[in-house]
């Protein structure tokens, strides 16, 4: 489930705009990759040829939780409340990034965040999918999962993976 605000509805944006979509978490990561678009396309006093969505996925408390059984019960909405808490803090910090986007949509979606990024992508009809790298090595990726590959095979659109550099000179 989607609850979104900003500056236009979800279906709403202004004539001849391409949307892109940017997928945030807590990480640095990802707050980089919010920030280098923001700097590349969507700078103050240039002209704005992207709607902006901004997307950050909430975990399902039972999925964050794993566990079942005597008690479970009781933990879950303990869980769910600090998952809810956790991203209105990340889209918080994501609408103080981007106060001068004329165009903006900022949405909380409960889900995995490779299915929630590439189902945004459909529901907004983007035309780019920008997510941070975490800079795994391959061994962590194939465990973990990476977001980022899931979406460069699944998205129907341009992904642009932004990968913060290891020394700023």
């Amino acid at each position: 489930m989607a609850e979104g605000t900003g500056a236009t509805a979800a279906s709403g944006s202004a004539a001849g705009k391409m949307t892109m979509v940017v997928g945030v978490d807590e990480s640095e990561h990802s707050y980089y990759a919010l920030q280098w678009t923001l700097l590349h396309f969507f700078s103050p006093g240039q002209q704005q040829q992207y709607r902006l969505v901004v997307v950050t996925a909430k975990p399902t408390a039972a999925s964050a939780v794993g566990l079942a059984g005597p008690g479970a019960a009781d933990v879950l909405p303990f869980v769910e409340a600090d998952l809810k808490r956790s991203s209105l803090r990340v889209i918080d910090k994501a609408k103080e990034l981007c106060a001068h986007v004329s165009d903006a949509v900022f949405e909380v979606v409960e889900g995995d965040a490779r299915n929630v990024l590439c189902e945004a992508v459909e529901r907004h009809h983007a035309e780019m999918l920008v997510v941070g790298n975490h800079g795994y090595g391959a061994i962590k990726r194939a465990v973990l999962g990476s977001v980022s590959d899931y979406c460069t095979h699944h998205a129907h659109c341009t992904v642009m993976i932004v990968k913060k550099p290891k020394h700023k000179h």
